[in-house]
């Protein structure tokens, strides 16, 4: 881990992210009654709403997910298996 990986709060306690399967995907809520989620490195909102991240990389399970800016910054350091990738923005 580099030094500006060590400080970067993003990374705090995130073991339980090492090694997980994550697929890209339009945002779908969890259970009934749960209205968003939150990436779980830097937090930014997930929901149905215009106003926050309508898609992103979750677990199959759709319980975590991960923005495409932290996925794309931790996806090395995390060894991921990808099951589907982002549309490519240029595209």
């Amino acid at each position: 881990m580099t030094s500006e990986e060590a400080s970067d709060w993003r990374l705090i306690s995130q073991d339980h992210m090492q090694g997980l399967e994550l697929e890209w995907s339009a945002y779908t809520i969890y259970r009934e009654g749960w209205d968003h989620d939150h990436c779980e490195f830097c937090r930014d909102k997930f929901s149905v709403s215009p106003a926050d991240l309508n898609a992103g990389y979750r677990t199959p399970d759709r319980y975590r997910w991960v923005c495409r800016t932290c996925f794309d910054e931790f996806e090395a350091n995390f060894e991921w298996k990808l099951l589907s990738r982002a549309p490519d923005p240029q595209a």
